[in-house]
């Protein structure tokens, strides 16, 4: 009965996000998106996706064949390669085109190393969708664990976490995380588990609230009557009925996380090089701004339909799990 009524609560929200043609849309840019990130040995890289040398097929892109000179293959007669759509790796530097205006070789121009930018955009996306949703991850744990503690015991226990999400929320977060890297070394787990660690109290907020409603149901009392223990309550029976409203703001959180992320790297405090990053991309801007268009058009694109996205479908969620925030 009570996977019955999951289900049937599922296929209600999805039938109710589905009417929403905007958030659909940006639900399918975020699944190709994903599908990019996963996909990118496929679409950018130096290494061919097949190819026949010396009439054996290989298949170079998923392989660690070394000392063959992929590209020169044709022309030294020993077979021939199938390239991916951008045959350029993203950390391969050619001094001599660098700075290239987008052309029919480099489809959105190179930047000041003559590294190609589509590779260098392709690749990026899994730096943020990585960054997006492991920080997320981090900080919904923190705030749901702590939040849930908070609304289920009340008294002094509540005192406490409020008191402490409080003094976290009067810092301001962006600054408080450029403070700490500042001390640390440039690397995309610092920024994953900083984002993460100065991110929930937001979280921990709106599951305290929803637990501080949730304990007064029927069917709280009904449990503690049975016998059940405080751990089975909160995790069991509570959660499941708490949880909608902390996918929503995850969905929103990916969106900000992205964009922090985005932030630190034009800043230079973000994933250090040769690793590829949007907002890397964006921060080479700054030197070429009388000139290099590309560096700045392509990467705040991308940034902006991809935050774009993700809030669009966050919305969509908030409307169908509770129609009445509309």
């Amino acid at each position: 009965m009570r996977a019955g009524a999951k289900r049937s609560y599922s296929r209600m929200v999805w039938e109710q996000f589905a009417r929403d043609r905007v958030s659909i849309a940006g639900l399918i840019f975020v699944l190709a998106l994903f599908a990019v990130a996963l996909g990118a040995p496929l679409l950018a890289g130096n290494r061919p996706l097949i190819a026949s040398l010396d009439g054996h097929i290989q298949i170079p892109v998923f392989s660690k064949t070394r000392g063959v000179d992929w590209k020169g293959i044709k022309d030294s007669g020993r077979g021939w390669a199938i390239f991916p759509l951008v045959p350029y790796s993203p950390t391969e530097i050619d001094l001599e085109a660098n700075l290239l205006p987008p052309d029919g070789r480099h489809f959105l121009g190179t930047d000041d190393r003559g590294r190609d930018v589509l590779a260098r955009m392709i690749y990026g996306s899994r730096v943020s969708l990585s960054v997006g949703f492991v920080a997320v991850s981090i900080y919904a744990f923190i705030g749901v664990f702590l939040g849930a503690l908070a609304g289920y015991y009340g008294g002094k226990v509540d005192v406490l976490i409020s008191r402490a999400i409080e003094v976290m929320m009067c810092f301001p977060t962006f600054f408080l995380i450029l403070t700490v890297l500042a001390f640390l070394r440039p690397s995309i787990y610092n920024i994953m588990i900083i984002i993460g660690v100065t991110g929930w109290p937001g979280v921990a907020r709106l599951v305290r609230g929803e637990f501080l409603k949730q304990r007064k149901m029927d069917y709280v009392a009904a449990a503690k009557a049975i016998g059940a223990s405080d751990r089975r309550i909160i995790f069991y029976h509570i959660l499941p009925n708490a949880i909608a409203p902390v996918l929503v703001s995850a969905t929103f959180g990916i969106a900000g996380a992205i964009l922090v992320e985005s932030s630190l790297s034009y800043l230079g405090f973000g994933v250090p090089p040769p690793t590829p990053s949007w907002g890397e991309i964006l921060s080479q801007s700054k030197h070429y701004i009388d000139f290099a268009w590309w560096l700045t058009i392509f990467p705040g694109v991308a940034i902006f339909l991809t935050v774009t996205a993700y809030n669009l479908v966050g919305e969509g969620l908030r409307d169908a799990v509770d129609p009445r925030l509309k």
